[in-house]
This record gives structure tokens, C-alpha cells and sequence, in this order.
């Protein structure tokens, strides 16, 4: 999908009539169903005009142009894409990242320069750097690329800077990706102009262009190779005992599948804490991979999504994604061969949002969009981990689809704990107490190997917890959700907004967060970076993670009452707005919430708690 193509000649002739602009805010509304930003839409009208007199200067008048191409299975968007052919006669197409920068500063990332953008300043991919990115994914995903049939080149202009070699983005740190992907100035027009010719000389690039945006996702074999050997290099993801039976029995039947046509199957494979669900969803991807499957990985959650993508590097992240991926129905019936589903109870009922066209409001729940996607697809599911009103996943509804759409269901359960010291015991003994699910597990001995012990002040939690993250082992402070979460300050510094009387920590950086004071690590990488341990995480970036130790702040939204010997829910004291909301369900969230929280140590759990008595039922439960 893209906001605009035509001829180059087209392009020009709107742009310096000044139409461009208005034009693309309205295929933006057509859309995405609201208005762009004004900023945005000023960066339309300067970065188009100035690149409008680019290819008038560059004589590349009959060639095909689109604004706003949206990368397949992607949000991302291409700013800027011209097709033609090259001197040789092979068909062509250059990308280029369209930059109004006045000024960047270094950055103390990888790869990153600082900037201001939305009015604050900003860490972001040196702009080389990101048009890289979106040229190797396209490599990767997209067919006519993939197969060598239309070439790629990537460039940046950045109109509104002058050539310095001092600059920033020109500094000879950054000069491998300069070299790569060249960076253009202002004041370099007629250097970008040379590149453009090189490759674009040939014309007749209207042609080319439909090629380009009517061909199809599709995985390369390297893409498929590259992250099979990504995966399998990650030493930790070992797999044990009813984990390579599940993992075996999975791609046997993917195996089977793809030599017959016969009706989709769905793998269901529930597990608690720590059964290993997602390290068995990932050597399904990388296996699947190796052996040529076109196969992608999915959740509902962008922390733990990130941080893979993160491990697994830029290049194999594309074959990550999330559950609303065919919300639009553009991925045909049947198109992977397998989706792996990690966390997926926090499968949505339905893709769409407020901002969805009518027409691409099917109405199909998102669980029949994975499952008609797919000719296997396998759900990895804690029923007990639904924290938000909207998240609907579950064993049943698995269930109920197959017997829906009358798909073959395989279904497994993982037994074995490698979380909390190997114990089963010890999940029992939370659900048991925190009322989630009956079990015999009515008191938690002390002769456990696993540690777990109640604190009786914020201090003591949090000394016991540094200390342990200090000794060598990973631990972080997690909390129930009972205070607000504020925007960083000017300066970057985080907000300390988890206060308990004279104590107070900030919350982990918010994910829309701007330029963050050094050492505070982004969102989506708190629960990985060791800078975590100086902000208290919350459900939403704790979730799905693991650490040797957790300290768990339980907050008064949720409280034992000893007279009725009830789990009473108090919506007033929690600052999470949308679980407020849910007032049938808030109890069960709740409890479901500090369950994720206390289960998140490997070797041990530590909690303070705000509420008296509940601090004593607590204590009652120990043996």
C-alpha cells in the first residue's frame, strides 16, 4: 500500500504546484481513517518539493514514483521510491529517506544519532542506518527484490543541512553505513543527482513501478537461512524433556502438511510459568526456517516482540511479527506454511481499531485471521495470564475455533518448571493463595530450594534486591499498576512517580518516551538492559520475561479481606485506566496481573506489601 504513485513527470508537476501535499493527507485519511500531523504533513510539502527539484535537475522525468510505501507486514513506511533502468538495461528502483534535520548531535547508541523531533529531543537510527534496514527487509520479504528481478539502491537527503565533515552524520564513525547508503546534504544536489543517474538513466519506470506494487510478500531462502543460523547460535535456547516432544511432534506435522492438501491444523500447547513455551516457539521458527518453510512468528506484545528482534537482529527480525498481521485480509488463505503463536493469550477478538476502514472491518475475530493464514498454526498459552479486558486468548477459544472452522486440533500440555528453582509447588502455592485456581498446594515450605520471602518495608525490598542484582545474577523491582506514569523530564530524567511515604522509584521509561537521560533504557528493553534496575517495571514490560530474582511491589488495588476471606478489588487505587474500566473483570485481572509478577524469578521472590492484612495472609501461607 502507498499514498501516491505515478509518473516522475506527475510527481513533479504537483509538487511545484504546491498539491502534493494536500494530496497525500487525503489517501492518509483514506487510509488510516484520521488526519495526519501537522508536522508531518509539513514534511511532506518541503522534503517533496526539494526533491521534486532533484529529479527536475537529475532530467529523470519518465519513471515511476510512489510516496509513502508501506513495507509489506509492516507499519513502516518508505518516504520516497524511483524506479527506471540502469545503464546495464535491468530494471531499477532507488529508495530514498527524505530527512529536514537542522540539527543532530552525536548519540551514545550504536548506530544512533540525536535529534529533535515532536518537539523534544530524540535517540534515533542514524537515517543510513534506517534506509538499510528498509532495503535489506525488502530484499528479504518482497518477491521482485528477493529474486534479483527489479535491483535495489538506497540513499538519504537531507535537505535541509550543509555538507560538513564534522557533522554528525557524516562523521567517519558512521562511514561503513555512509558507504553503503549515501547521505546527500543540501548543498549536494548535484551529487545525488549523479547517483540517481547511475542507476535510473534508462527511464521508462512507470512500468516498473506496478511490478514493484503489485508484487507480493515473500521470504528469500538467505532470509530463511540467516535466521536459522541466528537462532540456533543462541546457546540458551536448549530444549528438555516434554519440550522436544512437543517441538518434534510440531514439525513433524508441518512437515506432513506442506506435501498434502488437506485441512489446516491447529497446535494448541498450553503451559504455566516457565515451561519453556516460548523457547520451543523459537527453535520452531529457526528449524522451520533451515529447512526452506515459510514461516513466521507472532504475540500480542510489543516488549517481548522487541527484545527478540533485538537479539535476533535487524536482519531476522522480519520474520517476527504481531497477531493483528492480517487484520486488513491482504495475506492469502493458507499462505504460511506455519505461524508460531508465542503468549497467545493476549490474542485480540478482533484486529481492527477505531482508525480501521469499513471495508477492511470483516468482523472476523483475530484468532480465524492467524488460523486462515496458516496451513499449521500453533497457539503457545497460559489461560492464567490475560491481564487486559481486550485479550481474549485461551485454551477454549482454540478449541472452539478448530471445531469452527473445522480445523484438525493437536493439543499438548508442558509439565516440566524451569522457572521459579524447577517448582511447580510454588505457582500452585500463588494460584492457590491469590484465589486464581484451587490446588494442594495450601502452605509454601520453607525447606524449598526456592527462595521466597516477605519484606516488611520498600527499603528492605529493594536493598534485597540490588544486592542480588550486584552479586552477578539478574533481578529487577516489578509493581502492581497504582500510580501514574509520566512523560520523562525535559532533561530526559524519568518522573519518580512510584512513591510509598518517603521512598520513590520512576516507572521504566513509557514506550512513547523522547530522548531518555544516559543509562535509562527504553521501554521495550527494561527487563533486558542493566539499567533496568534503577526503575520499577510494570506488568506490561515484565510480562513474558525472566529473572534470576523479582522484587514485587503488591499494591492496594488489590487486598485480602480476613472477615469474608475474599480477594477484594479496588479499581480507585489503580492508575491502569483501561483495566479500571473492565468493572465485571477487574478482580480477575488483577489477580492475574501480581500472578505474572510473582512468577517472573528463576531462583527467587521477594514482595513488600502495602495492605496489612494482606501482608499477614501472606505470612499465614508459609510453612
Amino acid at each position: 500500500m502507498q499514498l501516491y504513485s505515478g509518473s516522475s513527470q506527475q510527481f513533479i508537476d504537483q509538487t511545484t504546484r504546491n498539491a502534493i501535499a494536500a494530496t497525500l493527507q487525503a489517501n492518509f485519511f483514506e487510509a488510516y481513517r484520521y488526519h495526519p500531523s501537522k508536522p508531518e504533513v509539513m514534511s511532506w510539502q518541503n522534503s517533496l518539493f526539494q526533491m521534486a527539484v532533484a529529479l527536475q535537475r537529475a532530467g529523470l522525468t519518465d519513471h515511476g514514483v510512489a510516496l509513502e510505501y508501506q513495507l509489506p507486514l509492516s507499519a513502516r513506511r518508505l518516504d520516497f521510491m524511483i524506479t527506471g533502468h540502469d545503464r546495464g538495461g535491468d530494471q531499477h528502483a532507488v529508495v530514498v529517506e527524505l530527512k529536514q534535520w537542522g540539527e543532530v548531535s552525536p548519540s551514545d547508541a550504536e548506530g544512533c544519532v540525536s535529534t529533535w523531533l515532536a518537539g523534544t529531543e530524540r535517540d534515533v537510527l542514524h537515517p543510513s542506518c534506517q534506509v538499510g534496514q528498509y532495503e535489506q527487509y525488502l530484499r528479504d520479504v518482497h518477491a521482485v527484490f528477493s529474486s534479483g528481478d527489479v535491483k535495489l539502491s538506497s540513499c538519504v537527503f537531507l535537505h535541509n543541512l550543509q555538507h560538513d565533515p564534522e557533522n554528525e552524520i557524516f562523521r567517519a564513525r558512521h562511514a561503513e553505513l555512509l558507504q553503503a547508503y549515501p547521505a546527500f546534504a543540501g548543498n549536494q544536489v548535484d551529487e545525488l543527482k549523479e547517483y540517481l543517474q547511475m542507476r535510473l538513466v534508462g527511464a521508462r519506470g512507470v512500468p516498473v513501478m506496478e511490478k514493484v506494487l503489485t508484487s507480493k510478500y515473500a521470504q528469500s531462502k538467505k532470509l530463511l537461512e540467516h535466521t536459522a543460523n541466528v537462532v540456533r547460535n543462541q546457546a540458551s535456547y536448549v530444549l528438555l524433556d516434554d519440550q522436544k516432544v512437543v517441538f518434534n511432534k510440531v514439525l513433524s506435522r508441518v512437515r506432513n502438511q506442506a506435501r498434502r492438501k488437506e485441512k489446516r491444523t491447529m497446535i494448541l500447547v498450553e503451559g504455566g510459568p516457565g515451561t519453556g513455551k516460548s523457547v520451543i516457539a523459537l527453535h520452531l521458527l529457526g528449524e522451520l526456517a533451515a529447512e526452506g518453510f515459510s514461516v513466521l512468528h507472532a504475540t500480542g506484545s510489543k516488549a517481548f516482540t522487541e527484545n527478540i528482534k533485538k537479539v535476533v537482529g535487524s536482519r531476522a527480525a522480519a520474520q517476527f511479527g504481531y497477531t493483528h498481521l492480517n487484520m486488513k485480509g491482504d495475506i492469502q488463505p493458507g499462505f504460511f506454511d506455519a505461524l508460531v503463536v508465542d503468549e497467545a493469550h493476549r490474542i485480540r477478538a478482533i484486529s481492527a481499531t477505531r482508525f480501521t476502514k469499513a471495508e477492511h472491518r470483516s468482523g472476523k475475530p483475530q484468532i480465524e485471521e492467524l488460523v486462515d493464514a496458516a496451513k499449521v498454526s500453533v497457539f503457545f498459552i497460559d489461560d492464567l495470564q490475560v491481564v487486559r479486558p481486550k485479550e481474549v486468548g485461551s485454551a477454549e477459544l482454540v478449541r472452539e475455533t478448530a471445531r469452527k472452522l473445522g480445523a484438525e486440533l493437536i493439543e499438548f500440555k508442558l509439565e516440566a518448571q524451569f522457572r521459579c528453582g524447577g517448582s511447580d509447588g510454588f505457582i500452585n502455592w500463588i494460584d492457590n493463595t491469590l484465589g486464581v485456581r484451587p490446588t494442594a498446594n495450601v502452605l509454601w515450605p520453607a525447606t524449598e530450594a526456592y527462595e521466597f520471602g516477605i519484606c516488611r518495608s520498600i527499603d528492605e525490598l529493594e536493598r534485597t534486591i540490588r544486592n542480588k542484582n550486584a552479586s552477578g545474577t539478574t533481578a529487577r523491582l516489578v509493581a502492581g499498576f497504582c500510580w501514574p506514569w509520566s512523560d520523562p523530564r525535559p532533561d530526559g530524567a524519568l518522573v519518580e512517580d512510584v512513591q510509598i511515604g518517603p521512598w520513590s522509584m520512576p516507572w521504566n521509561a513509557s514506550p512513547d518516551a523522547g530522548r531518555l537521560a544516559a543509562g535509562i533504557p527504553k521501554s521495550n528493553y527494561w527487563a533486558s538492559d542493566p539499567g533496568g534496575i534503577e526503575q520499577v517495571g510494570c506488568i506490561y514490560t515484565a510480562q513474558g520475561f525472566e529473572f534470576d530474582y523479582v522484587g514485587v511491589i503488591f499494591g492496594l488495588d488489590l487486598r485480602y479481606d480476613a472477615d469474608t476471606g475474599e480477594w477484594i478489588g479496588d479499581a480507585t487505587k489503580s492508575a491502569d485506566s483501561t483495566v479500571k474500566r473492565s468493572k465485571e473483570q477487574f478482580v480477575e485481572l488483577v489477580k492475574n496481573t501480581y500472578r505474572v509478577l510473582l512468577t517472573r524469578g528463576i531462583k527467587g521472590c521477594y514482595v513488600y506489601f502495602m495492605d496489612e492484612q494482606t501482608r499477614r495472609f501472606f505470612q499465614s501461607r508459609l510453612g
